[in-house]
Formats: C-alpha cells, structure tokens, sequence
C-alpha cells in the first residue's frame, strides 16, 4: 500500500470498481482504434458451493446481443475446456451439466471435458456444472506438497479434508439462538429479507429443538426470558413477536446481545449450541468483543457455544466477523447484495444446524516440530459442507493418523485418514484466497504490522487481492507487446520504490485500480444508519447499464442502444439511410446523442 501512495499522483483510482453488491466489476478499456483487435483475457478464484454431497460449479458465459460489432459478419465461436483435479485418489462423477460436453480424458480424480462450436447467436446461460467425488461415509485425507523455490515460506504445506459423506442419519439435537441487527440501517429490503430468512430457519426447527431471538439496536429486545421448545404454537408466537417487535430504529450495539446470547446456552445439555449474528453494520468496540468471546466461552463447559456470524453490505467490518466466527469456532457467510440475504443464510443455517462431529482434534499435529493453521481452530463437521483446514509445518508429517471428536449425541467418535502427495495441484493458489483472509482477520484484531507484512507477501506471490496491497495495470503505449516475463522484470526496475519515491517510467501509462478488498467496516456510516447498497458508485451511466442487463431491461437494451441502432440501418433502404443520419446528426448538434454517448459507451 505504500508503494501504491507513491503513484498515486501518476494514476487514476476510479478506473476499477466493484458493483452490485461486489459480483459485477467495472474496468474501463482505453481508447481503441477503429479496425482494432480487442482481446480480453480473465482469471479468477472462486468457491464452489457443495450440496446433497455435489460440488456446483457455475461460470459465467452469458453474452449479450450487443457486443458484436456493426457492420460485419462475425463468426460465432465459443469453446469451453474444463479440467477437473479433485487431487484426492476417488473418481469423480459427472451429474449435470447445462452445455453439452464431450469427455476428453477420465482418470482417478480428475476429468476433462470440452465443448467447441460455430453457433448462430453466443450463449445466452451461465455454464453449469454439478458432479460429485465422495460416493462412501466419511471420506477424508491429507494433501502434502513442498513449496516451490520463489516461495517465501519454505515450511511444507498440508491440506486436510474431510466429506460428510451420505449417511444424513444422524443423531442432532439442537439450541439455537438469533441476534438481529434492528438498527436504523436495516429497514426496509434488508430486515425484511433477514425476517424472511429466520422464519424460514425457524420451520427447519424438530419440536425437541430449542430457540430464541434477541433482536437489538442501542438496546436489546427478547422473545423470550429462556429457551422455547420449537413446537408449531412456540414458532406462531415467534412469528407474531418477529412481526410486531423488529422495527427499525436507533444505532448499534453488539456486545450486549452476544453475552446474553452466551448466558443463556451456559447449560448445553445433549446438544450444540448455535448463535447466529446477523448485522450490516460496524461498531467501535469490535477487538473488545472478540477478547470478551474468547474469554466467556473458555469459561464455558466442554462443548462451548458455536458462533456464526452473517454480515451484510460492505458497511459492517467482515473481518471482525471473521475473526468472531473463528473464535466461536461456527461459520461465517455475508451477502453484499440485499437481494442474496434470504437465499445465503439459509445456507449458512442448515450447514452450522446439522453438526455431527464437534470439538475436532488430529493426533498428526503432535508428531510435528512445529506447525500454523488456517484457520487457526478446527471447524466442526456438518452434513452440508465437508472440512477443510490447510497449514504449513515443520518435520515429518505420518502417513497414517487419527482426527477425533465428540458427536452429536456427547459420543465420542475415531477416523482414520492416511496422507498423499498432491500432484498436478497448485495447494498455495487453491488455498490462498481463504488464508490471506484468515491473516487478514488475525492482522486486523491483534494491529500486527508483521500479519499486514504477511498478507501483502501471500497476495504478490499468489496474484490474490487483499487489504494491504493495490493492483496497477501498465499499459504499453508505443510497440508491441512484451512477454510477460519481461514485463515483471521491467515492473521490478521501474518501480522499486522502496529506495525511492520517484517513479521512473517511460512511455507507460499507469492505471492504480480501485482497492478491491472490502475494508474494515465503515463506522460512520453505520453512526449515520446508511443502508446497505448505498455506496457512492463510479458511474451512473454504467450503473445503468450493469442494471439493466442484469435483468429483464438488458433485451431492451440490446435492441435499443445505439450499437443496435446502427445494425438495423444496415437492413434499410438508402433513403431511409440518409433521413435517419440528418436526424441523427440534428440531435448531436443539441447534445442528445453525448447522453446516449455516456449511457451506452457504444462509440
């Protein structure tokens, strides 16, 4: 970040921004000549959802009508190649895909698809793809790989697993408790979508099942003095109670909820307790929650309250949520986007709701000389997800070892797993994007410039973006291309600015992209009680635009904007031709046609 303040006068920030609660991101393309070759080339990281013992994955592949260029035929081509690497020893089953494909290779744990073709119109549908790799009970493993020689950490590298498998019959009795943020930023879209979700958690309830709900602002309001056995009359009442009690007003206080919460599950009994934190905003006592968890629920009895943990918007400070959630040993999930908060914390509920294995320990970890987990407490095992925790050490790692844990009915319960040497795996680059946000998060609550340091090196080493590094794109603008390597090298001279301020460059153009993490909350703006969504956007024509075709107005766009316009023109007589360019021409003249310039950005 200091070496992005160095350039900051060289460049422009505004050239790079997400919208759309963060899924849609915004980059300007500089002029480009007409007859030109425009070539865009995109890499990403992305989680892939896991449900009913299927992994889902889903790639953007929608092309709207106006992206071919007027004037001339364009052939139609679109290619897709997948390759999955499972890198566990399991073979893996297609169950779904929405293009057709034509298998290329099937070996154990991996699978390659391809689909290639001259079409009529390009695709109008994302790529979908659903397949699964753990057919028994209980599935799980170890990955080991060693660092490559640029790595700045030389430790080896592990990654541990474990599928739930499909045994959904399992013994789970459960405590659940809801803390709903009813400040002054949550009316409207946001508190009704949480009350939606919540009901609908509620229904998910069995009848020996226990509840409550804390709804709070400046202060708290409870449904009930203890815990409610979740029967159909006890769900009624809650229903009216969530109805008539959880108006909006007022600010924010986290603290007092979540110790009541605590108190109220001291007693477990035969089952694991959930808390479930829902709010948009930021507060200032954030690091003094999260030592006042941590020291509550040491006090607590062996199996101590799970706490889950689902913001909202870009407002409230995701990595204090993180962190909460880590300490509470739950989940954490957020929803950018109003319109996903119902549909994201359902998912969030049954995964945390359906614990069968808790208090989770692997006796591999004691045959190490030393040894960092991400995260730095082992998650539980629930039904809907499987468990991933992945770490660097030193020493020998077994080939064979145990992971114990309580179940759900306070049994004790033995796997056995066996270790394997990743191949053809990059383990730093499909782990990196949840370990930076764990160092992040343990950054961020202990103010530690060493984590910061840490972080900035994970993220230039793996190409992830984070909280304490920028991104910048240099753009060449005499000449041809330079391989890439090069172009690191040439980045390196120009731009060592930890000896210097001055940045030497010739003919580049330096283009500093917006900061693409999602900060550390945002207290007066949650002082203020702005709603989610509110964010100051960079262009209200582009706002528009991405608005549009998101929805059922991008057909009209597509048939409407100028681009189009002009295609249609092709099929007209001349005379029609000429009337339509003397009426265009006398709306440029009035400066008409610079709006529908700023609006479309088609010219």
């Amino acid at each position: 970040m200091e070496d992005a303040e160095a350039i900051e006068k060289l460049a422009k920030s505004e050239d790079g921004k997400f919208l759309k609660g963060r899924r849609i991101y915004t980059l300007k393309i500089p002029k480009v000549d007409g007859g030109g070759t425009l070539s865009v080339r995109i890499n990403w990281s992305q989680r892939i959802p896991y449900f009913d013992d299927l992994f889902c994955l889903s790639v953007p592949f929608h092309f709207p009508a106006y992206l071919v260029p007027p004037g001339k035929k364009v052939k139609n081509s679109q290619k897709i190649l997948l390759h999955i690497n499972s890198g566990i020893s399991s073979e893996v089953v297609c169950k779904h895909t929405s293009h057709p494909m034509k298998i290329l290779r099937r070996e154990v744990g991996n699978l390659s698809f391809s689909n290639e073709a001259e079409v009529s119109a390009w695709s109008n549908m994302d790529f979908d793809l659903s397949y699964s790799i753990s057919p028994s009970d209980l599935f799980g493993g170890v990955l080991l790989q060693s660092p490559s020689l640029h790595d700045f950490d030389q430790r080896e590298m592990f990654c541990l697993y474990i599928f739930p498998g499909q045994n959904h019959n399992r013994q789970v009795f459960r405590k659940v408790v809801f803390i709903i943020d009813i400040s002054g930023s949550m009316k409207d879209g946001p508190i009704e979508s949480t009350k939606r979700a919540v009901l609908a958690s509620l229904s998910k309830l069995n009848p020996e099942d226990a509840f409550n709900i804390i709804g709070f602002n400046g202060d708290t309001k409870l449904f009930s003095l203890s815990m409610e056995q979740a029967t159909k009359e006890a769900i009624t009442r809650a229903t009216e109670w969530i109805d008539a009690n959880l108006v909006t007003n007022g600010g924010t206080n986290i603290l007092l909820p979540v110790e009541q919460a605590i108190k109220m599950l001291a007693e477990t009994g035969n089952s694991i307790p959930l808390i479930f934190l829902i709010t948009d905003g930021s507060v200032a006592n954030e690091r003094e929650i999260c030592n006042l968890v941590k020291a509550s629920l040491k006090k607590g009895n062996t199996i101590s309250p799970r706490l889950c943990t689902f913001g909202i918007g870009t407002f409230c400070n995701h990595y204090f949520l993180q962190m909460l959630s880590e300490i509470g040993r739950g989940i954490y999930d957020a929803a950018y986007d109003v319109d996903l908060i119902d549909s994201r914390f359902q998912t969030l509920f049954t995964k945390a709701s359906s614990l069968f294995l808790a208090n989770i320990t692997v006796d591999a970890f004691k045959h190490l000389d030393s040894f960092e987990l991400f995260p730095t407490q082992i998650p539980d095992l629930a039904f809907g997800s499987p468990l991933i925790i992945s770490g660097r050490y030193n020493g020998s790692f077994p080939d064979s070892f145990k992971v114990s844990g309580t179940s759900a009915d306070m049994s004790n319960s033995t796997i056995h797993l066996k270790a394997q040497r990743a191949k053809e795996l990059l383990l730093d680059r499909v782990l990196a994007r949840r370990q930076i946000d764990v160092v992040t998060s343990h950054a961020w609550l202990l103010e530690s410039k060493d984590l910061q340091d840490k972080v900035a090196k994970m993220s230039k080493q793996t190409g992830f973006p984070s909280e304490y590094t920028r991104l910048i794109l240099m753009l060449a603008t005499e000449g041809k291309k330079a391989p890439l390597s090069i172009i690191s090298q040439e980045m390196r001279k120009r731009f060592d600015l930890s000896k210097s301020n001055k940045v030497e460059w010739k003919g580049q153009k330096i283009i500093l992209l917006g900061n693409q993490g999602v900060g550390f909350g945002n207290l007066a703006a949650t002082a203020e009680n702005i709603q989610p969504g509110k964010e100051i956007k960079p262009s209200q024509a582009t706002d528009l635009l991405v608005k549009a075709a998101t929805n059922c107005c991008g057909r009209l766009i597509d048939r409407f904007c100028c681009l189009c316009f002009i295609k249609s023109c092709m099929y007209m007589n001349d005379r029609c031709v000429v009337a339509f360019t003397q009426l265009t021409a006398a709306l440029a003249c009035c400066e008409i046609f610079n709006c529908c310039f700023e609006l479309c950005e088609c010219f």
